[in-house]
C-alpha cells in the first residue's frame, strides 16, 4: 500500500477497515523518516481473529532500485522482499524492507541498517499473471477488461486482417498483430494463461500448431466439448510428438458452470477457472468447505 504525503492513497492491506488507522500514523513517518510499526488488534474492533502488525516505512524512490525493480518486472523475474521488524508498537531506523532482485540486493531506504536482532517476514514475488488472448471479437474485450482490473498483464494476438490495434482492449498491455505461422510463443511462461478464442475453427487449429512447444499454465479452448475433440484430433495429425504434459494444460470448454451467458458472465467463468488452476483449488462454495477460508 502507497500513501502519498497528501493523503492520497494506492492499494490496501484490508477490505477497507484498517486504512484510516494507517493513514493517520503514516503522519509522523512522513515527519521523521523512521519505520515504524503499528499494531491493529482486529479482536476487538471487527470481531475478526488476531493482531495486524503492519509496517509503516518512508519511500524516497533512488535510481537503483527502480531501475532494478524495472528490469526485473520485464525480465518477469522472480523476487524477494525481506521486511525486517518486531511486534511492537514504535519507531526504529533498523526497520524496514529490503529488495532482493536477481542480481542485486537494495534496501529500501538508503541509509537502512539491520544490526539488531528482528524478526524477518520474507515475500517471494513471481511475475504478474499473464493472461494472452489470441483472439480479437467482442469477447476478448470483455476478458480483458475484467483481467486487466484484476491486475494481470493481458496481451492481445490477433492476425492483422482483423484491422485492430490495442485501442480496442482497455486495460491491455500490448497487441500482437501475427499470423499464426510467425507467432512467437516463446514468451509463455508458467505465470501465462493462454485463451483461444478466434471464433474461426481453422484459425484456432493453426494458432495452437504454434502453441505446441509453449508451457502455459492454462489453455482455454472456447466452443463445445465436440469442437475440442475434433480440433484436438487434427492437431495431433499435425503434431503427432507432441508431448503429453502440453494436453495436461488444455481447458476446454474454458470456464467454470456458473450459468454465465452474456460474454461479461462467460469473462468471470473463464477467469475464475484460470485462478482455481494456477492456485490448484478445486471450486466449491465457501459455505460448505470446513475450517477457515485461508488455510
Amino acid at each position: 500500500m502507497l500513501i502519498i504525503e497528501d493523503n492520497t492513497m494506492v492499494g490496501a492491506v484490508s477490505g477497507g477497515c484498517v486504512e484510516k488507522e494507517i493513514l493517520r500514523q503514516s503522519a509522523s513517518v512522513f515527519k521523521t523518516q523512521i519505520p515504524r510499526i503499528m499494531t491493529y488488534d482486529g479482536r476487538y474492533r471487527l470481531g475478526c481473529e488476531g493482531i495486524l502488525y503492519i509496517l509503516i516505512e518512508p519511500f524516497t524512490p533512488q535510481k537503483s532500485i527502480l531501475e532494478a525493480f524495472e528490469n526485473s518486472v520485464t525480465k518477469r523475474n522472480d523476487f524477494k522482499i525481506a521486511s525486517h521488524f518486531i511486534k511492537k508498537d514504535g519507531a526504529d531506523t533498523d526497520f524496514g524492507s529490503v529488495f532482493h532482485f536477481k542480481d542485486t540486493t537494495v534496501p529500501l531506504q538508503q541509509h537502512q541498517t539491520t544490526n539488531k536482532k528482528l524478526d524477518v517476514f520474507v515475500q517471494e514475488m513471481k511475475p504478474c499473471y499473464k493472461l494472452m488472448l489470441i483472439g480479437a471479437e467482442h469477447d476478448a474485450v470483455q476478458l480483458c477488461s475484467y483481467a486487466s482490473l484484476s491486475g494481470w498483464e493481458v496481451s492481445i494476438v490477433a492476425t492483422p486482417m482483423e484491422e485492430k490495434d490495442i485501442s480496442y482492449f482497455p486495460g491491455a498491455k500490448e497487441f500482437i498483430a501475427s499470423v499464426p505461422e510467425e507467432f512467437d510463443a516463446s514468451a509463455i511462461d508458467k505465470q501465462t494463461a493462454v485463451v483461444l478464442m478466434t471464433h474461426s475453427y481453422v484459425k484456432d487449429l493453426k494458432y495452437l500448431i504454434s502453441l505446441k512447444e509453449a508451457n502455459p499454465s492454462y489453455l482455454g479452448l472456447l466452443g463445445p466439448a465436440k469442437r475440442r475433440e475434433k480440433l484436438l484430433d487434427e492437431f495431433l495429425e499435425y503434431c503427432p510428438e507432441v508431448l503429453d504434459t502440453f494436453f495436461d494444460s488444455i481447458h476446454g470448454p474454458a470456464g467454470l458452470d456458473i450459468g454465465a451467458e452474456t460474454p461479461q458472465e462467460i469473462a468471470i467463468s473463464i477467469m475464475s477457472e484460470i485462478l482455481s488452476v494456477l492456485r490448484t483449488k478445486q471450486p466449491m462454495k465457501l459455505k460448505n468447505k470446513q475450517g477457515t477460508i485461508h488455510s
